[in-house]
């Protein structure tokens, strides 16, 4: 368990934040692949301040359930965007949601408010055999992408498919010659109207969140195999992807990470 506290927060887009970590306790996190994840503890609205459980194992699931809810903490799985050792900070980026206790907490936080992180590691593992990748996901998958883009510095050729709200959410993404960024944006891809069941004739809106980074995928051309493919976001878009590859394109499923962050209509435990 690494307690830090918030050096800075930066508005990257209107749906997106970073905030900054830092302290000694840095140190003690040891990144190892694009996709770094932590589990990210941060007090409740109302705490005078951050009470962390102290089990360096799973055990710290029961120390939080046992606490009272005045003093327990929220708990959200995150992915560190970039560490810096030698400064002794981490970057978290957060997709912004209305209704969110993590973007409440993002919007209102400020520097020497205390955060805590416990390492849970990465899921990225680009094998040798691979010969093409393919990189998938939605807004809340963004961070890990760009993170496993800057890491990856000699990648095969690579199809790169991200899905946001809106247009001000897309933003230039340097890649090596052989990457190709491919931006969904929802809010200009209405469903079409035999879709409507509403019996006004009206649109009823954006697609659900995922389902047009889905469809891309599955009418998209990838990359000469052996492919390795990673995909995260929301549950079905996750699911959905890895199905496609292994019954359609026949991509063995060893070679598919697929990673459900968050279940539309759900919201995550506390």
């Amino acid at each position: 368990m690494i307690t830090l506290e918030v050096r800075r927060r930066e508005l990257v887009s209107p749906g997106f934040a970073c905030v900054t970590l830092g302290g000694p306790g840095v140190r003690e996190l040891t990144a190892v692949g694009g996709d770094q994840a932590v589990r990210l503890f941060f007090p409740r609205e109302g705490q005078s301040g951050l009470r962390m459980p102290t089990a360096s194992s799973e055990a710290w699931m029961v120390q939080v359930m046992l606490m009272s809810r005045a003093s327990r903490p929220w708990v959200r799985n995150m992915t560190v965007r970039r560490t810096r050792p030698a400064e002794r900070e981490i970057d978290i980026e957060f997709a912004l949601h209305d209704g969110s206790p993590m973007t409440a907490w993002v919007r209102g936080v400020r520097p020497g408010d205390e955060a805590g992180i416990f390492d849970l590691g990465c899921r990225y593992r680009l094998p040798a055999h691979a010969r093409g990748r393919l990189l998938v996901g939605d807004e809340s998958a963004l961070p890990a992408v760009l993170s496993i883009l800057e890491h990856d510095r000699q990648p095969p050729p690579t199809e790169v498919h991200l899905e946001v709200a809106t247009r001000a959410d897309v933003r230039p993404v340097p890649a090596p010659p052989g990457v190709r960024v491919h931006w969904h944006v929802r809010d200009e891809t209405p469903p079409p109207r035999s879709d409507d069941r509403t019996g006004t004739g009206e649109s009823p809106g954006p697609p659900r969140p995922g389902a047009l980074v889905l469809e891309a995928v599955r009418g998209a051309e990838l990359p000469e195999g052996p492919l390795y493919a990673w995909v995260a976001g929301e549950s079905r878009l996750a699911t959905g992807v890895r199905r496609h590859l292994v019954d359609a394109r026949g991509v063995p499923g060893r070679d598919v990470c697929f990673t459900g962050y968050w279940r539309l209509g759900r919201s995550a435990p506390g």
